[in-house]
């Protein structure tokens, strides 16, 4: 691997070969979001925690301090939204020059296998991938599903990771699911898994961060299950212990509920 790349890795993945990112990019097609209304306000007190931040260019301008030490993946795709039509119609919306002035560590884009615009996504990421080879920039695949929860299977999940992986994403963003495994098994390059829905069972969250390690992900890229958590620096601090510490998710929990109970007090 050219050392370019091999660098950029290294700052977003850790020694023990695992990852914790935080992900901020929910307001490039949801707009403002509950408790992501300042992404970089939301952010400040989790940044300790978390090895790297998934953030649109925008935010990250505007609301991020540019002295800060923790790793930036860009999103670099866009041009939907929540209100349009479909949400699969997506493009890369971020020049290589853009992602080099942020100083990014790698970048991410949405690929939506079995969407209406399967090929247009599909495609960016090829040519992204070429373009970020040159300058040794890793690509972040993201399995996106769009309103369509139920795709959420081993199956659809394990095609279009392998799809990604073979127009050549370094690491591939998607879903836990049953059978999880079988994913992982199936992509030639790591996983990462994504959070999905905010969940008000906070063990449950601890659970499939766990099992999703254990069964081949190299960590985890979570949003809303963490910054909308009602004491959300717990929560960070929790996930991180499950994925650099190897806690169990009933130990994970006992940190949690002491870190929230003593901001209580």
């Amino acid at each position: 691997m050219e050392w370019g790349m091999a660098n950029r890795l290294a700052r977003t993945i850790k020694p023990d070969g695992h990852c914790f990112y935080l992900a901020l990019d929910h307001g490039y097609f949801q707009g403002p979001t509950h408790k992501l209304e300042n992404p970089g306000q939301t952010a400040q007190p989790l940044l300790k925690y978390v090895d790297a931040v998934f953030i649109p260019r925008g935010s990250l301008r505007s609301t991020f301090d540019p002295k800060m030490e923790t790793p930036v993946i860009l999103r670099v795709s866009g041009g939907n939204s929540m209100i349009g039509d479909d949400l699969s119609n997506e493009e890369v919306s971020v020049s290589i020059q853009e992602m080099l002035r942020l100083n990014a560590s790698a970048v991410g884009i949405s690929v939506y296998v079995g969407g209406k615009y399967e090929h247009q996504s599909i495609m960016a990421l090829a040519k992204l991938v070429d373009t970020c080879n040159d300058y040794g920039m890793p690509v972040m695949a993201v399995t996106a599903v769009g309103r369509e929860e139920e795709k959420k299977t081993a199956r659809y999940l394990g095609l279009a990771c392998r799809v990604c992986a073979e127009q050549g994403a370094t690491v591939v963003k998607t879903y836990y699911c049953e059978d999880f495994e079988k994913v992982v098994q199936g992509c030639p390059v790591p996983v990462v898994i994504a959070g999905g829905p905010k969940t008000d069972n906070d063990l449950e969250v601890m659970q499939f961060v766990y099992d999703g390690i254990q069964r081949g992900a190299i960590g985890v890229n979570l949003g809303r299950n963490i910054w909308q958590n009602e004491s959300p620096q717990a929560m960070a601090c929790a996930l991180q212990a499950i994925i650099h510490e190897d806690a169990s998710p009933e130990a994970a929990f006992e940190i949690y509920q002491e870190i929230k109970n003593s901001s209580k007090a």
